[in-house]
């Protein structure tokens, strides 16, 4: 299974970076076995306010958000996830944030996470973490 960051969403959307634009769409567009994470739908929604400006609605992020849980898996929090996160972001120094990202990913099975942070390319407990935008992630 994969799973795609908030900033990969987002990029889908900017038309700031027509490159990250359309690496973006690509990868959306062609996941097989996707997993839609809590936390990135949620993030997803505050984060599409810097849209606003190319006339991009929380609508329409609302929309995105209902339109990819037609086609990927929704993977919801638990408590474990919590507990998972701890532990991962003692032994990688990642951020509470990035911590229960890859938490999330770990409980849901996911083996593949694109995004362009976490120092990407990297494995983390066998989750293959992968940067789209760079030529040969």
């Amino acid at each position: 299974m994969n799973a795609v960051d908030t900033n990969v969403l987002i990029y889908v959307h900017d038309d700031r970076d027509p490159a990250k634009k359309f690496a973006a769409r690509e990868l959306v567009d062609s996941l097989q076995n996707g997993v839609l994470l809590w936390q990135v739908a949620c993030e997803y929604l505050a984060a599409t306010r810097k849209l606003a400006p190319q006339g991009y609605t929380l609508d329409d992020g609302k929309q995105d958000i209902d339109d990819l849980r037609q086609f990927w898996q929704t993977a919801l929090p638990t408590w474990a996830v919590f507990d998972q996160s701890h532990d991962v972001m003692k032994r990688y120094s990642l951020s509470n944030w990035d911590a229960l990202l890859v938490a999330a990913c770990l409980d849901a099975g996911v083996q593949t996470l694109y995004t362009e942070d976490l120092g990407a390319p990297r494995s983390i407990d066998g989750l293959e973490i992968v940067n789209p935008f760079l030529v040969g992630s």
